[in-house]
């Protein structure tokens, strides 16, 4: 038999070994098929000698879920939509700033937003739990928009803000390095939507900690309003403003950390002018004397003050003045071709966290802790999993071997379906390595399922093949194999089918078990079944 007739008469055991291999590389080289910030040079920087990542249940750590705090009045008439479609931004930058100048309640930076939807609807939203329906809709009402609070608002936010939610939740846990940290939502009885936010190797503190801080920065300059020694604030430039972010280093003007970054070239020029207009590239030069500690920055001082203040989540953190190399560039105009300077921070945490909140972005909205849901595991316990799950693993790989060879006490046709039960997980194992799916409990049950399933295929392809007498030959064997592959078809169909819901919904762990024995299934009747035939033919048939 030529290599071109080999190839074509079993190109699906050739496709088993191929996803096979590279599902042996993607699980056990170092940095697998894709990039993986674990590997540094090719060496792990953990003690896994897999590229396998774990969940809270293999990995110890914590699950907050809770709901975002907020309101909305949906698809309001805003006037801000013409009969051809066309959105007027101006009207809807007058109504959120309503909400903020209004005389019902007063807002924090980012506590509120109007938005337009795919279809073209209006919503105003505002996140805060010190806000009365009454209070919004009179709010909204000084923006010339008119809303029944019974009727129009609700509690809770839209869909665009939660999706907004999770995707800074996630850029916060990545940028923190915290690997195998996931957020997604999960919908509860009575139609209230939580996030929820699951971080390996995390206590419930330090996590509630990273999601209460929303990552709003701003820099604000602090300068004298008239000659009678008073001063004020204005923002110069906010955390949407910033390109990019380097880590955080020593401060080179004595004590503190700095946080290099980059302005985005559109934001550079306004900038720039603002600290000319305001005197900080002239008289304000060095002029700032306040002194930042554990509580935040004294605003005690006599004189003029020219300061540049480092503010997150409406807290400033660090105040410093503006140094020559920045100022001359700034007056001479040319800073905004290269807009790049230093924002301070006290200590390294504060340093780091301002970094991390810089690079994630800030979140719309904060958190309603008061009914937080948690989950934590420690990670001793978590390693007494891990290793129940492997003893667990192995013993059901060899009950199923036990009873396969039991039934057949055919080396012939028992080691192949072992083999290829086998080749299954491994594939399912490097799939899982290769997207970086954290693994946990759930995900060990659907993988025990899945050689228990995979087994039960494998019989039926067996014992429809060699329960009818005589099967030297290949037509025969094609015939009674095909007939065996419309049952097995069959069967995986309905179960792709039962645990669909599972899948798509947010059921928690379940969702775990249901992705994993679908994936299972689809690679077993897609790979591995078909390989398995493959093997039979060559053993049983006479060529």
């Amino acid at each position: 038999m030529g290599p071109i007739s080999f190839v074509k008469e079993y190109w699906r055991l050739m496709l088993l070994l191929v996803f096979v291999s590279f599902a042996l590389v993607a699980l056990f080289i170092p940095g697998g098929i894709m990039a993986d910030d674990s590997y540094v040079d090719g060496e792990s920087v953990n003690d896994n000698p897999t590229n396998l990542e774990y969940g809270l249940g293999l990995d110890g750590g914590t699950r907050i879920s809770a709901p975002v705090v907020g309101m909305t009045a949906e698809n309001i008439d805003a006037g801000a939509v013409d009969d051809d479609g066309q959105v007027d931004r101006e009207r809807l930058n007058e109504i959120e700033s309503t909400l903020y100048d209004n005389d019902e309640f007063e807002l924090e930076t980012g506590d509120a937003r109007v938005s337009i939807d795919d279809d073209g609807n209006v919503h105003a939203e505002v996140f805060t739990d010190e806000v009365t329906e009454e209070q919004f809709a009179a709010a909204l009402a000084e923006a010339g928009v008119e809303v029944d609070p019974d009727e129009d608002i609700r509690d809770g936010v839209t869909a665009e803000t939660r999706n907004q939610m999770i995707e800074t939740i996630q850029s916060k846990i990545n940028e923190a390095g915290l690997d195998g940290g996931d957020a997604y939502e999960s919908e509860q009885l009575g139609g209230q939507h939580y996030i929820v936010t699951e971080v390996p190797d995390m206590d419930p503190d330090e996590l509630r900690n990273l999601l209460s801080e929303r990552g709003i920065v701003e820099v604000v300059a602090y300068y004298p309003e008239d000659d009678a020694g008073n001063h004020t604030n204005q923002t110069v430039l906010e955390g949407g403003d910033i390109a990019t972010v380097d880590p955080p280093q020593t401060s080179e003007r004595g004590g503190g950390y700095e946080v290099p970054v980059e302005v985005y070239s559109n934001a550079a020029p306004e900038f720039q002018d603002n600290m000319n207009e305001l005197g900080f590239t002239g008289e304000g030069q060095g002029m700032c004397q306040l002194s930042g500690g554990e509580d935040g920055v004294n605003f005690d001082h006599d004189g003029p003050q020219y300061c540049l203040l480092t503010v997150v989540d409406g807290e400033v953190i660090d105040a410093h003045s503006m140094g020559d190399n920045l100022a001359r560039p700034m007056a001479e105009g040319t800073w905004s071709s290269d807009p790049s300077f230093v924002m301070g921070a006290p200590d390294q945490q504060q340093a780091q966290g301002l970094s991390v909140s810089l690079q994630a972005g800030a979140m719309p909205a904060p958190l309603d802790f008061s009914q937080e849901q948690t989950y934590s595991l420690s990670p001793a316990l978590a390693d007494q999993f891990k290793l129940y799950s492997l003893l667990i693993g192995g013993l059901s790989v060899l009950t199923v071997s036990g009873m396969v060879f039991l039934r057949y006490r055919d080396v012939r046709v028992a080691s192949p379906m072992i083999l290829t039960a086998m080749a299954e997980v491994v594939i399912l194992l490097g799939f899982a390595a290769l997207i970086r799916m954290p693994l946990d409990l759930s995900h060990v049950a659907g993988f025990i399922a899945v050689v228990g399933t995979g087994v039960d295929d494998l019989i039926i392809i067996a014992d429809e093949v060699m329960d009818e007498g005589d099967v030297s030959s290949q037509r025969v064997f094609e015939s009674r194999f095909r007939k065996a592959f419309w049952i097995i078809g069959a069967a995986a169909a309905t179960t792709i089918i039962a645990m669909s819901p599972l899948a798509v919904l947010s059921l928690g762990d379940l969702r775990g078990f249901a992705i994993i024995t679908i994936l299972g299934v689809l690679i077993g009747v897609l790979i591995t079944r078909p390989a398995y035939g493959d093997i039979l033919q060559r053993l049983l048939t006479d060529k």
